[in-house]
């Protein structure tokens, strides 16, 4: 059997690695565009903070690592331009120009998703980066070090704008921050969001939001950012205002596009298109609270679905149950997580969400050193059913968040999440964790 995947990061990887595992005798080859292969790219922010480290350190497993240990053709400068489902067979170019064809038994798109560039004039300029892929963090690395930069302006304020704050400060770099957007985090309870702005601004970070931005422009070796009321001018700028999923061949060929434009997938990771499967950054899911499709891109559910991907076209047929949206991130002495949905996506889901925010310790009382936890939890009225949680605080969050998640998707109601039997230990919380002091709190507002 033929396997062919395109694209050799977290999700691809995952199911070339398996499926040869799996079944050693698989022709396996793996079609990359770039020259990077299988690293982490959630630990690009950290690394640009440590101007000693190689950004090649976050690499997991080199090429030729693949093509000498476990036999995978992994072919890095290949660009797949197009597929043909009928012929059953994938086209494109390399580095250096030259067309290539292969056949296959199977497919993979593991394609990923690229940062959104907003249409502003500038928006090309030298010194405006994105990141999303290990080349976008070589690139900015060496042109911090290149150029000795000592201001950058972020355009957006979602998580990697926010990590890459911390990052710059880290290196000595001012930094503002501005967007469009009036909401600082507007996918947030607006009582924890506050939280987190204050401790950005505490920082000394210059936080602006709902400033629609005209123009970038580079003059006199600085480039500024004009909005209509406000001026900023830097060394750099960064945009991080989200991420589009690489669908568009697979669109092209006719293959069906989930939300976000995202390539639609069943629970086995198939996809409209008969032998063709799609996994990872480029791909939807089931929404473990709606049952419905959503497109939530996730570290843990691209390899997951790689997994599953790989298992399936070995015949072991795996479904995978879906998402919740969990997620956590650092901003410099915060912990900021979530799982679920907030109250505004349960509505639009079409739930009756009651919802409450507490404000509790992260230790026992009388325990030193104790910080301060924020929860926000939302259930479904007339059910009483758990549908999402948010916290924020300076310990004890990153990992708190995980008990939700799995009452999620066990579709737990937010009374049976109140008799969990949860650890308790002074140094690491109160004898009633912070997630149950609130399912306490909502259930008197549910009852009434």
């Amino acid at each position: 059997m033929k396997f062919v995947i395109i694209g050799a990061d977290a999700a691809g990887m995952s199911a070339a690695s398996r499926a040869k595992r799996n079944r050693p005798d698989l022709d396996i080859t793996v079609l990359e565009k770039s020259q990077d292969v299988s690293y982490s790219a959630c630990g690009m922010p950290y690394n640009i903070a440590d101007p000693t480290r190689d950004i090649d350190d976050l690499v997991v497993r080199r090429a030729e690592v693949f093509r000498q240990k476990q036999g995978i053709n992994l072919l890095t400068g290949h660009k797949v331009t197009a597929i043909d489902p009928e012929q059953q067979r994938v086209s494109g170019i390399t580095g250096s120009g030259e067309s290539f064809e292969f056949s296959y038994d199977r497919l993979l798109f593991a394609t990923g998703a690229r940062p959104i560039l907003p249409d502003l004039p500038g928006i090309d300029s030298f010194g405006v980066f994105t990141l999303k892929n290990l080349e976008h963090g070589r690139r900015i690395k060496n042109y911090i070090h290149k150029y000795a930069v000592k201001k950058v302006i972020i355009i957006g304020m979602g998580y990697i704008a926010l990590e890459m704050c911390e990052s710059l400060l880290a290196r000595e770099i001012k930094v503002d921050m501005i967007k469009p957007n009036p909401t600082f985090l507007p996918w947030m309870n607006p009582e924890l969001a506050e939280q987190v702005k204050k401790e950005v601004e505490s920082k000394g970070i210059t936080v602006m939001a709902g400033h629609k931005i005209n123009k970038i422009e580079r003059t006199g070796g600085r480039i500024i950012v004009q909005s209509e009321n406000v001026v900023l001018m830097g060394d750099m700028i960064l945009v991080a205002v989200g991420i589009t999923p690489n669908s568009e061949i697979a669109a092209k060929a006719g293959i069906a596009l989930g939300p976000g434009k995202a390539i639609a997938v069943d629970a086995n990771m198939r996809t409209s298109c008969e032998n063709v499967f799609a996994a990872g950054d480029c791909a939807d899911a089931i929404h473990v609270v709606t049952d419905n499709k959503a497109w939530i891109p996730l570290a843990l559910r691209a390899n997951r679905a790689g997994w599953a991907v790989a298992d399936n076209i070995c015949g072991e047929m795996v479904s995978l149950s879906g998402v919740a949206g969990t997620a956590v991130f650092r901003v410099f002495d915060m912990e900021v997580a979530r799982t679920g949905l907030n109250e505004d996506e349960a509505k639009t889901a079409g739930f009756d969400p009651a919802t409450v925010t507490v404000k509790t310790r992260s230790r026992a009382h009388g325990h030193s050193g104790f910080g301060t936890i924020w929860v926000h939890m939302v259930a479904d009225r007339p059910s009483g059913r758990l549908l999402g949680v948010q916290m924020v605080g300076s310990e004890g969050v990153a990992h708190r968040i995980n008990a939700p998640a799995v009452a999620l998707l066990a579709k737990m109601k937010v009374n049976q999440y109140c008799q969990s039997d949860l650890a308790y230990a002074p140094p690491f919380g109160p004898v009633w964790d912070p997630t149950l002091t609130a399912a306490n709190q909502l259930i008197k507002i549910l009852h009434n």
